[in-house]
């Protein structure tokens, strides 16, 4: 197994909003090289409880070689974070003090040229996080509709021009499959005019951003398992999420907007009807960003945002 190095963003930030209890139960639901993972354990004593979960085995191969000298109880799962309610019955947790979700892709899955994440490098067309799973990025590409295509590079990749991507990768796989990174960028860099591609991020970033996101199902996993967690924590228990993207960053502000707001009647109803009460208080009313200092160090960590949220009731 090749070294699974990643670099984690906002630690000290995260492990301040979990405000982790010596003896608590918390979960690392997006392992990846366990930096947030070992800065929790550093805090737990040997009646703690910490529960790794990731869907990449690479990841709990590096987590559990990381974490074998931690002083509370440590579980892995390899496993997707939608999956939590499940996990967690297994395990036989009814509940829980803190969970972390850190979102998006970390480097080993980025620099491994094979997992197809990247446009930096020749490489099968893959995307998959988990990688026991049949639906990849050359499936997407090469199946879809235009118009699906369109909405996923739009909606996903927030790229201006999606219709044009979408129609130049269904010319192209009329006359060869599309199954290099390589191949995809090409065409992606063709779609977009030469005068909008002089300034700005490479022309292929946006693109295999969504199609990642499509591939891993991300967003409507991040909207179930919001919904899943909330539930399994303690009164005063806390729950922090680092986002990579604005799509994910608006999923979570609303999702805690609306934990936090109770009451959902209408505006126009003079008396509540639904006697809904506030699950969550929200603990950042501005999104964490990382420092200056960190992003010098840390390039990717120049769009990360957390927020957090302590449960109610």
């Amino acid at each position: 197994m090749s070294e699974f190095k990643h670099q984690s963003v906002l630690v000290k930030e995260a492990i301040d909003y979990l405000n982790i209890k010596p003896t608590g139960v918390y979960v690392d639901a997006t392992l990846g090289g366990a930096g947030h993972a070992s800065q929790i354990a550093s805090r737990l004593n040997e009646d703690g409880l910490l529960i790794g979960i990731d869907q990449d085995q690479t990841a709990i191969q590096a987590g559990r070689e990381k974490l074998k000298t931690a002083i509370p109880y440590v579980k892995l799962v390899r496993s997707n974070f939608t999956a939590l309610p499940e996990i967690l019955d297994d395990l036989k947790v009814t509940d829980i003090d803190g969970i972390l979700f850190d979102l998006g892709v970390s480097s080993p899955q980025l620099d491994e040229e094979e997992r197809g994440f990247s446009y930096k490098y020749e490489a099968p067309l893959d995307m998959r996080m988990d990688r026991s799973q049949p639906f990849s990025a050359a499936h997407l590409v090469n199946t879809a509709s235009v118009e699906e295509l369109t909405r996923i590079i739009s909606d996903y990749g927030e790229e201006r021009w999606a219709k044009r991507i979408g129609v130049f990768i269904e010319r192209y796989r009329r006359e060869k499959q599309i199954v290099t990174t390589s191949q995809l960028a090409e065409i992606i860099k063709a779609a977009i005019p030469a005068s909008a591609r002089r300034t700005g991020p490479h022309p292929a970033r946006r693109t295999f951003q969504a199609l990642r996101i499509a591939v891993n199902n991300e967003l409507k996993a991040l909207e179930k398992v919001l919904e899943e967690a909330i539930p399994l924590l303690r009164q005063g228990g806390r729950i922090v999420v680092i986002s990579f993207h604005s799509l994910e960053d608006r999923i979570i502000k609303n999702f805690f907007a609306k934990e936090a707001k109770g009451c959902q009647c209408p505006k126009e109803l003079p008396v509540c009807q639904c006697n809904n009460q506030p699950r969550l208080k929200i603990l950042t009313k501005k999104p964490v960003v990382p420092t200056p200092d960190e992003i010098s160090q840390n390039a990717r960590a120049r769009s990360s945002k957390l927020r957090s949220a302590e449960k109610l009731v």
